[in-house]
């Protein structure tokens, strides 16, 4: 009786291996489906975003991995030669190592999808540098996974790391200010030392900030030009973030005149404090007799705005003076002008 055979495995163990390929295929799809739909649904519930990034890479799944991955579970039930069983385990690998490509771009794309959403409001120049460490991430990953399935079948890759590497060196020497800034703008995304919005004093320039790039970042100062900083140069600065400060500490001075009593001169303090207790968002600090001046007696004023915003301290400040003003005309205490005095010496006759 004539037997037909393929590689010395007759046509019945093909058929059990096709079978157990497609009911292994055929469960894993089924498995995918059932994961995506129950993890689906809890994420629905859920606040975090990781439970819909977990969602989205199993959901890139691909069919072709599933019934390649089926056609390898039903190899395993085949007497294979030895070369067949090299090509077939180098084969799953390489499927393998793709797939896995494929979950982590996934992954990326995510995140990226859900930095943008989360930030578009309130910095939405800073979703283009996230981008750009979303593509240097992706393709890492894939240049990582190509090495990875190079080396698989057998390719010597020692020599193309090291020109890889010679080529990055060289690269990056000539690119040294640009990537500088790459990585500068990268670390502002990250470490947010500031976002959009917010208005800093940088080296004596202030204004507000307007755009944060992969190269240069750019403020609205008060005059209304525009000021661009390289992003190295920016974080090597020091930064004065007023958007984020809670209180403001204020001190100033007001000089009386010599001519007034002992009583008003120690009356003043506690006239000081009335008038910036009055404030709302003020709060008394202290006030002094700091000194005689040239032509006035000089007391310090020291009190803190509950708030970062500037109109709200020059409202306090306007209100402060006003009840001074006012005080002190009822008190009968002058305020203290730049005055002098001279005296004429007349020369009497011998």
């Amino acid at each position: 009786m004539l037997t037909i055979s393929f590689w010395g495995i007759g046509l019945m163990a093909w058929g059990i291996a096709l079978a157990v390929a497609a009911l292994a295929a055929t469960l894993l799809g089924a498995l995918k489906a059932l994961l995506v739909r129950r993890l689906g649904a809890i994420a629905v519930r859920t606040a975090t975003y990781l439970d819909d990034v977990a969602v989205a890479v199993l959901a890139a799944t691909h069919p072709v991995f599933l019934i390649l991955a089926g056609l390898y579970l039903g190899s395993l039930t085949l007497a294979l030669p030895p070369r067949a069983i090299t090509i077939v385990s180098h084969a799953a690998v390489v499927v393998l190592l793709l797939q896995i490509a494929r979950w982590g771009d996934t992954g990326v794309r995510e995140w990226l999808e859900h930095y943008r959403q989360r930030r578009s409001g309130d910095d939405v120049a800073a979703t283009t540098s996230t981008a750009a460490l979303g593509f240097i991430a992706r393709t890492a990953l894939w240049l990582v996974i190509a090495l990875m399935i190079l080396d698989n079948l057998g390719v010597n890759i020692t020599t193309l790391i090291a020109s890889l590497g010679i080529g990055g060196i060289a690269v990056a020497l000539a690119l040294q200010n640009i990537l500088g800034d790459l990585f500068s703008s990268l670390s502002i995304v990250l470490d947010k030392p500031f976002v959009i919005g917010d208005f800093i004093i940088v080296d004596g320039s202030a204004g507000t900030v307007e755009y944060v790039g992969l190269k240069t970042t750019r403020l609205r100062s008060l005059g209304g030009e525009q000021i661009i900083f390289s992003n190295s140069d920016l974080l090597k600065a020091r930064i004065h973030n007023y958007k984020r400060m809670q209180t403001r500490r204020i001190a100033f001075s007001i000089g009386v005149t010599y001519q007034s009593t002992e009583q008003q001169v120690q009356a003043i303090p506690k006239i000081v404090e009335d008038a910036v207790g009055a404030q709302a968002e003020a709060r008394f600090d202290r006030a002094h007799f700091k000194e005689f001046g040239d032509s006035a007696l000089i007391y310090e004023i020291v009190y803190y705005v509950l708030s970062a915003d500037y109109d709200a301290y020059m409202d306090i400040q306007q209100g402060i003076n006003l009840a001074l003003f006012r005080r002190f005309a009822q008190e009968g205490i002058e305020f203290a002008y730049p005055t002098q005095t001279l005296h004429l010496a007349r020369r009497q006759a011998a």
